[in-house]
Order: structure tokens, then sequence, then C-alpha cells
């Protein structure tokens, strides 16, 4: 089968699509698809995205004037999320004109100053000394003008283009699996500096001036207790979460959360990532060796796939098949919760992609379909949508089903120990 990789249906896309393209994030999910999508729903529908990321699923129903309720676990998401689907006045947009010219006046008197600098480790590997005075005194003189970022309101925007600024004149790079650093950290001169902000600020200022269609909110959620989170009854969830392929979603966040004070330190990252689904970072890691499944879920396909690792007798395969286990978990309570909040024949749809340990293939959308159907829902379905950029075999998916409305039982409703195809002993056995 030759499934090709179409790069139009990756974060790359979104690049040059106005708000969709001010920050980038590699595991966020193509424009061109979710519009794809939204374009088939009627209007008047309610639309839930649970795993928001950067809101890419709100911002495309907003712009074509659906309603849409957002939700994720990450408060520098929400922020950014709110900021992307907001309405700006004519006096915002003059008003945030007038701080950014008075900021980067300001800037040059404060260069010589001590200022604030986040506390990122051996952050002279990210950003040379040089260009740190000029970072930490731009930053301190949006703040004299703005405030700190930690609203959404109508002059977040200037601290959009403080995080592009940060990133495009770190020496990270974030084009693969594993983050890298240039060999040599770049020198950015304060003419430069400033230079470069102004100008990410006037394209992202173009964009603010295009009005959305409908209003799209942002908030906070555990997408495991997703139904006490929201009184609204939702026609159709179009969502992508995280993948089960211990990539830590914070990873590429953590500079933009510790320059906009989401962070200060590297066990809240750790932190972040254990409340989320899916997260590996530091401190989650340690508390999965310890994780203990309550209550256990057996499907027949996740048993064999997490059996299969863990007979590969690697250094970490009783941590990889606790991880793959526990994400799958996690999902499951996650579908079980969500039916609370949805109208009579629903349509769900879950862009997911499989993973690989070990050489041991996880096939995400054949287990969330077993899942899907044991839950009660009806009409699953799963449609191959790229072929990722990888050497294994790793597709992306999109998963669809509807609620059935026959079910009458709510509750997460686990399997009985009839049904059970095999017991999780590795569990309980030693590491």
């Amino acid at each position: 089968m030759n499934i090709s990789q179409r790069a139009d249906y990756t974060f790359q896309y979104n690049q040059k699509l106005g708000r969709h393209g001010w920050l980038r994030l590699t595991p966020a999910y193509s424009v061109k698809l979710v519009t794809e999508i939204i374009k088939q729903i009627p209007k008047g529908s309610y639309i839930l995205d649970p795993f928001s990321g950067t809101a890419t699923t709100g911002l495309v129903a907003a712009e074509h004037g659906l309603y849409a309720d957002c939700f994720d676990i990450n408060p520098f998401l929400i922020w950014l999320g709110n900021v992307k689907c907001r309405q700006y006045a004519k006096k915002d947009i003059e008003f945030l004109e007038k701080g950014i010219s008075q900021a980067l006046t300001n800037c040059k008197y404060l260069v010589d100053q001590e200022c604030w600098t986040p506390n990122i480790h051996n952050i002279t590997r990210w950003w040379s000394n040089e260009s740190l005075k000029v970072i930490s005194a731009l930053r301190q003189a949006l703040v004299d003008n703005f405030g700190e970022p930690n609203k959404h309101n109508e002059y977040a925007v200037a601290w959009i283009a403080f995080c592009r600024l940060v990133i495009e004149t770190s020496s990270a790079s974030f084009n693969h699996v594993s983050m890298s650093f240039h060999d040599d950290t770049r020198v950015f001169s304060f003419q430069q500096i400033t230079k470069l902000y102004k100008s990410i600020f006037y394209t992202i200022l173009n964009d603010v001036d295009k009005s959305l269609n409908s209003n799209v909110t942002v908030a906070f959620a555990d997408a495991r207790k997703i139904h006490l989170y929201s009184n609204v009854q939702y026609s159709h969830v179009i969502t992508s979460p995280p993948y089960p392929n211990r990539i830590s979603y914070i990873r590429e966040l953590r500079p933009y959360m510790y320059w906009m004070k989401y962070l200060e330190t590297p066990r809240e990252a750790g932190e972040l990532d254990w409340q989320a689904i899916g997260g590996t970072w530091g401190i989650a890691t340690s508390r999965l060796k310890n994780w203990q499944p309550i209550p256990q879920i057996d499907f027949p396909l996740l048993l064999d796939t997490v059996g299969k690792i863990m007979s590969t007798a690697e250094k970490n395969s009783y941590l990889m098949a606790t991880y793959v286990y526990k994400y799958f978990q996690d999902i499951y309570v996650h579908l079980a919760n969500l039916r609370n909040i949805l109208l009579p024949e629903a349509k769900v749809m879950y862009i997911v992609g499989n993973s690989s340990f070990y050489s041991i293939q996880v096939q995400t959308h054949t287990i969330l379909e077993e899942i899907f159907y044991y839950l009660g829902y009806k009409n699953v379905e799963s449609t191959i949508i790229r072929k990722r950029n990888s050497k294994k075999e790793l597709f992306e998916y999109c998963v669809s089903a509807t609620w059935n409305t026959s079910i009458d039982n709510m509750s997460i409703k686990l399997p009985s120990a009839t049904e059970k195809s095999a017991q999780l002993s590795f569990f309980t056995s030693s590491q």
C-alpha cells in the first residue's frame, strides 16, 4: 500500500496560515485536515476538543462560524489558544502599536541593567550572554507597558511575538524527535533582536486585524474527567490526543513556558507531564516505574502488545510496557466519561498515530476501535491519513465513531472477569 507523507497534513502546513502559524509546535495537527472535517459539519453544531493543544480545532471552527469549546491541561497552551481565538478591536490594535513602539525605545535603556532571566539549566547553551542581555531587557520593557504575560487580554499578542523571538534567536533545533543545539551559540546584536521582534510583531498584527466568525474559548480540563468541566452537550468531537510514542509534549513548550513564567523549575515540567496523558518528562518517568493499574482494563490487542514489549527483555521493557498500558487506560477513562456530554448520535473523530517500541508495533487505531466498541459507540472505523516521516511503518489515522443512544449505563464500564483474555501478570511481577 503506497501511502504518502502528506506534508500538508502536518504542522508545516500551518506555519503560513495566519494565526495558526503564530507559534510552531511539531505535534500540532494540520489546519487543512481539520478544515476538511469541519466543512462537512452542519451550521448550528457544537464542537468539543478535549485535547486543544495549539487550538487548531477551535480556531478553524471560529473561522467557519461554528461554536467550539476547547480544553487542555497545560496552562500555557490554554493561554495561547485563547489569544489565537480572540477578537481584536481597532482600538486594541492601535494601543498595541503605541505600546510596542514605546517598549522598543525603552529597551535600550534597560540593556545594561540586571533584568530577569528564567531558571533554564545551562541557559547560555540556548542564548549567548550578549543575546540574553537584549532579550531580557526587551522582556522587561514589555512588562512595563503591558504587564506580565499571564492573561489572554488584547495585549497578549505582544507576548506571542516575544515567544517567537525567543525561539528564533535560540541555538536549539526541534526539527526531529531529539532536541539538539547548534555547535556554536548564536550571537545577536541589539539592533538585530529589536528589528526581528518588530518584524515578527507586525506580521502577527496583520493576522489580528482579520475578525473571526464565532467565539471560541479554551479552558482547563483533565481529559480523563472531561464530563466534570462542561455542562454542554456536544454534537461533534474533533481532536488529536497525544500519541503513545513517549515524546514529551512539554519538550518544545519549555522555553516559552520558562520565559512566560509558567514554569520555574524542571520538577514543575515533570509534574505537568505526569498529569497529562502520555507524559514522560522527568519525574513522570520515575513515577511510571511504580505505577499500578487500578482497575485493570484488559483488551486482547492491548494485552498482546504490552506482553510483546515486555518479552523483548530490553533494559526499559517493563517501563515502556507500563507506559503503553497506562496511556490506553487513560484514554479509556476519557472516552468512558466523554459519553456523559455527548448528544444522541454525536460524531467523534480522533486523529491518532501508531508507534513502535523495540520493533513491536503499537496499533493505536485498532486498540482505540476496541475501546470504542466496548464502551457502546457504534459505526467505528479507521481511515489512514498519511505516512509519518519515519523509516518505521508509522501512520496517522482518523478513528471515528458515533455515540450509541441505546446505551443507558453512563458509568465507566470495565471488562468482567469472564471477558478478560489474560491477566496483566507483569504488573505484579518483579521489575
